[in-house]
């Protein structure tokens, strides 16, 4: 199952800045987990907030679930989850020129 996960952080503002470069750090770490394990499909930053889109892969729900309440930021995510399927414009797309263009 394809997911789109909206997250926003919200993090204290009163934090030193090697807790959250720590911080930053872990997250960081993990995302590139989640992206050699083939969790993570894609993740695209929200200009000038500390917010992403992304989009993942899991096999249910509470997978899913798992894997977000994994990430150590997730105390402080704003999380909005959007199940999704493929397009029928990718699907005649690849029938007509093969695999979609890499971006």
């Amino acid at each position: 199952m394809l997911f789109m996960v909206n997250i926003v952080v919200r993090l204290p503002g009163d934090w030193p800045k090697e807790k959250l470069d720590a911080l930053v750090k872990a997250e960081t770490a993990c995302g590139v987990q989640n992206i050699k394990d083939g969790k993570l499909k894609r993740i695209f930053r929200v200009v000038g907030l500390r917010a992403n889109f992304s989009i993942w892969e899991a096999g249910s729900l509470e997978e899913l679930h798992a894997t977000l309440c994994a990430l150590p930021m997730h105390p402080y995510f704003d999380v909005t989850v959007t199940p999704i399927i493929r397009h029928s414009t990718t699907e005649a797309w690849e029938a007509a020129h093969g695999a979609m263009p890499p971006f």
